[in-house]
């Protein structure tokens, strides 16, 4: 089951799309000591505590989270902070 599930619609190319979401995870590997990689058009990342991907097509991207029990009380706030996070890096 994932905890935090976003989709969110893109009119980027694909190669530009994946940069943006690359930005996205050297921030958040910097910020929360993630680890992160890519398979394909999926980058997988994780951490003591959460784990997830961020699959990114030619017309949309799709955040998937599964928090642990410890950060499960911040689910508001993470999910809030990938929200922004997608908006500064995609824009409305």
């Amino acid at each position: 089951m994932t905890d935090i599930d976003i989709r969110r619609a893109h009119v980027l190319p694909l190669k530009d799309a994946k940069a943006r979401v690359e930005t996205i995870a050297e921030r958040i590997a910097e910020r929360f000591d993630v680890d992160y990689g890519w398979r394909g058009n999926v980058l997988r990342f994780t951490r003591s505590g959460v784990n997830g991907e961020i699959a990114v097509s030619a017309h949309d991207l799709r955040v998937s989270v599964r928090l642990g029990f410890l950060l499960f009380a911040l689910k508001g706030a993470i999910e809030r902070e990938i929200h922004q996070t997608i908006e500064q890096q995609f824009g409305r």
